[in-house]
């Protein structure tokens, strides 16, 4: 359609990768120790979190950022728009209360809803962690970065990713998520896991099984043939 752009045409006067310090001071003060969010607090700061929300739309990733700023810019922009998702409608229980409650079309979960824009062009979560995380860049570590607003999600952390740091910010993301026991129990020869994994399994084993994976991430040497179960999965709100 004439005067339509797509995100590879869309190009912003500077088009030099963003930082991401102005998402840093917001989390350090809204988001604690246990990723847990002060929701009304994002809200109280809704200028500055505005100021964020239209550096990540009018700046998307083009072919001279290298793989790393455009991992670390779709990581937070997931996690910054989840959150803005959220504040538009707080107070709420679950990011599943926002699921649609009529029929649309291309729309069967609120992780569908076109809600924010990237380059000009009207986007959603779903796109963000299928079409472009999980499919540009072959990282699994993503799952342990990017946040849902629930309880048994990975945790939002309480810095933005960069670039300069992305592989130790994600390995340390993995570790953490692993030890938690309200997330994962992990011993030799029995793992109870969180559902991330059997959901993406197919992420976590390709180039191996998943008990290969998840030991390079734990202390516990977990045997081959460890029995696997999953934990039912809270998707209750992640706030303070």
């Amino acid at each position: 359609m004439a005067g339509c752009k797509t995100q590879q045409e869309y190009s912003p006067a500077d088009a030099s990768p963003i930082t991401h310090e102005a998402f840093t001071s917001l989390l350090q003060k809204h988001v604690d120790e246990n990723g847990n969010v002060n929701y009304k607090g994002f809200q109280e700061d809704q200028k500055a979190f505005t100021q964020y929300l239209k550096k990540l739309s009018n700046h998307p990733p083009n072919d001279t950022w290298s793989r790393e700023e455009k991992l670390a810019y779709w990581i937070n922009a997931y996690n910054a728009f989840t959150v803005k998702l959220i504040v538009d409608h707080y107070p709420l229980e679950s990011i599943q209360d926002l699921h649609p409650t009529i029929k649309i079309p291309t729309v069967s979960t609120v992780w569908h809803k076109k809600f924010f824009k990237i380059g000009g062009v009207e986007t959603s979560l779903n796109e963000i962690e299928h079409e472009i995380l999980r499919k540009k860049f072959d990282e699994p570590r993503i799952h342990f970065a990017i946040n849902c607003a629930s309880v048994s999600c990975a945790p939002l952390r309480s810095k933005a990713y960069t670039a300069a740091n992305l592989d130790q910010e994600l390995t340390t993301q993995a570790q953490n998520f692993l030890s938690d026991a309200s997330k994962n129990n992990i011993s030799k020869d029995r793992v109870v896991l969180s559902k991330i994994f059997r959901w993406f399994k197919g992420d976590f084993s390709e180039n191996g099984s998943l008990i290969e994976y998840i030991n390079q991430y734990t202390k516990t040497n977990i045997h081959p043939d460890a029995e696997i179960e999953y934990m039912e999965y809270n998707w209750s709100l992640n706030e303070q």
